[in-house]
């Protein structure tokens, strides 16, 4: 497939470019054939209440929790990746809508599981273990839903936070079906006067063009759109902060960050410290902006020429097959048994390739017990090659969890969501670079290496720092109203771009498309989880099979130890600041070569 100026629909897509669904359920009827059976598993797990303080009753629940787990899994995975398809298609947004109100009346049923298991002391828990050995397969599992005993609320509280949490997922519902399903753009123009359909899933595609007049034509129609309806994009988020105001106070944290952290069991010095060590790093971040200025030859650098390459003439098509060759490749490092696994992913449909008609905008991997299912919008450039790698990365560190761990034990915690992903585009990056002899190859891919380290170190801890903004004007009894976040948006991108970047009204404007900032503190792992796994690609690329049985260990680990834990077994420690500089010390070397090449 080609570009195309215009989006396909569902239906022109050929079969071997979609995630294969019929996996989870071959009809729609199967799954809710297997919706309708809840009722019953919600009602059977209902009926443990006031029982978990028996060794046997305590396993038979614990059993059934684990049976139910996976079904939660299955037709979440289903309606979710029917819903992502189309966006407009009301049939697969019921479903999912049907699946959230049934997933929501379970955790309600079962509300009472925290509060019985954290009112039984340390003593009577080892007596449970020794009464019925089969409780130690859920030991990590009852541990981790006890450590947290201080933030626990009576069963009764804990039913109605858990009745509300259809509701808590309002703002980020209602954002995805406006910017994805609802919200339209004027065409963006090029150079030649040409008219070129715009929506957010190929929005950075025009910004990566040569055409300045055509990235500057998408930037200002996408902004301005945004920017017409800025009262309710500001007022969802004000939702959401509130949401997560609302839920930290009620479990007793001082503040959204320290319940959202905790919930991973992961430190807010790790937030805190990563702002602090960009902060002293800002300088490196200042030089990228003033070489981009220089290389591209303008008198005013925009944001709106952030994304094209810097060197000309070398960006060319890559058809998905070439895309997939080269990261099979390119992952080399990582042992045959890793890249048989990618293969079958390749050739069995994990993957939803290209854009079409409403489909979800963006990418992403879903974790299945069956298999993961990788959602793209691939257009054909180097970007899109990268972003394939990245997914696939998160891909088979949910296959090799599942495959490992025991279903309550399977899921990664987010803290380390991101480091699968990024280890494998480094490892792509430095096959690339090692591949090539031409010089200006060369600078076009250090320049892309350089964007991923501004776009996800340095941008998404701006992006953390804003959320964290948002958080403390929640706590403080504020409303985020768009006037209050354009102002602290531009303020801080004009500190971490610098005085060469002209920060525009169009770019204060930004955090109304950011689906992240619906995440509770999502982001910040990007920059952490981008750090960790430069370390790990370097570690993996210098000691070899050593370094790849410890990470393959690292992938199979599921939430089976605490995240920082998982990564020290690896080899990197995120309590220390010393991953993000050596990552930042990276950046300022590749900067070095950037200017030497260019200079010659």
């Amino acid at each position: 497939m080609s570009e195309t100026k215009k989006l396909l629909t569902r239906a022109d897509l050929a079969k071997a470019d979609t995630w294969a669904t019929e996996d989870l359920y071959a009809t729609d009827a199967l799954w809710e054939e297997t919706l309708a059976t809840l009722k019953a598993d919600t009602a059977e797990l209902a009926s443990y209440a006031g029982k978990l303080s028996n060794a046997d009753d305590l396993y038979a629940y614990l059993t059934k929790t684990e049976e139910v787990h996976v079904k939660l899994g299955r037709l979440g995975n289903y309606s979710s990746r029917k819903a992502d398809e189309d966006t407009r298609n009301t049939v697969y947004q019921a479903m999912n809508g049907k699946f959230m109100s049934e997933a929501v009346a379970l955790s309600a049923a079962t509300s009472f599981e925290t509060p019985e298991l954290v009112a039984l002391s340390d003593e009577q828990m080892e007596a449970l273990y020794a009464a019925c050995p089969g409780l130690e397969r859920y030991r990590r599992y009852l541990t981790d839903a006890r450590r947290r005993k201080a933030h626990i609320l009576s069963p009764a509280e804990e039913k109605l936070l858990a009745a509300a949490g259809e509701m808590a997922d309002t703002p980020d519902n209602i954002f995805g079906a406006f910017t994805n399903a609802d919200m339209t753009f004027p065409d963006a123009v090029d150079g030649k006067g040409e008219a070129h359909p715009l929506s957010s899933g190929n929005f950075v595609l025009y910004e990566e063009s040569a055409d300045r007049e055509l990235r500057k034509s998408a930037y200002e129609n996408l902004y301005h759109t945004y920017a017409a309806s800025k009262n309710t994009s500001a007022a969802l988020l004000n939702g959401q902060a509130k949401v997560l105001k609302f839920n930290s106070d009620a479990r007793k944290y001082p503040f959204s960050l320290d319940a959202a952290l905790d919930a991973t069991n992961v430190p807010t010095s790790v937030y805190y410290n990563l702002i602090e060590a960009v902060h002293q790093n800002l300088d490196k971040m200042h030089r990228y902006v003033r070489l981009r200025k220089k290389l591209l030859g303008v008198d005013e650098l925009h944001f709106y020429d952030i994304y094209t390459p810097l060197v000309a003439g070398v960006d060319r098509h890559i058809p998905i097959d070439e895309a997939k060759k080269t990261v099979y490749d390119a992952l080399y490092p990582l042992g045959e048994d890793y890249r048989k696994v990618l293969k079958s992913g390749f050739e069995n449909r994990w993957i939803d390739v290209y854009p079409n008609v409403g489909k979800r905008s963006g990418a992403y991997s879903a974790g299945a017990d069956i298999h993961p299912y990788v959602l793209l919008n691939y257009t054909g450039t180097l970007d899109n090659q990268f972003t394939l790698a990245h997914e696939m990365g998160h891909a088979l560190h949910s296959y090799y969890s599942n495959k490992t761990q025991n279903p309550l034990d399977a899921g990664y915690k987010i803290f380390v969501a991101e480091v699968a992903s990024t280890c494998n585009e480094a490892l792509l990056m430095e096959y690339l670079l090692g591949k090539t002899t031409d010089r200006k190859e060369r600078a076009y891919l250090i320049n892309h290496f350089l964007d991923q380290f501004k776009g996800t170190l340095y941008r998404q801890t701006m992006f953390a720092e804003f959320e964290l903004f948002m958080g403390k004007l929640a706590a403080e009894g504020k409303t985020l109203t768009a006037d209050v976040l354009c102002a602290e948006y531009r303020r801080l991108n004009e500190m971490y771009y610098g005085p060469d970047m002209v920060v525009d009204d169009e770019i204060a404007m930004e955090w109304a498309r950011i689906p992240h900032f619906y995440y509770n503190y999502y982001v910040f792992q990007y920059a952490t989880g981008y750090s960790a796994a430069i370390a790990l690609s370097r570690r993996i690329l210098r000691e070899g099979e050593s370094a790849v049985k410890d990470y393959l260990g690292f992938l199979s680990g599921g939430c089976s130890k605490s995240p920082l834990d998982l990564l020290r077994g690896a080899g990197v420690d995120m309590e220390s600041v010393e991953p993000v500089n050596q990552a930042i010390a990276l950046f300022d070397s590749l900067l070095d070569e950037m200017e030497a090449l260019v200079a010659e």
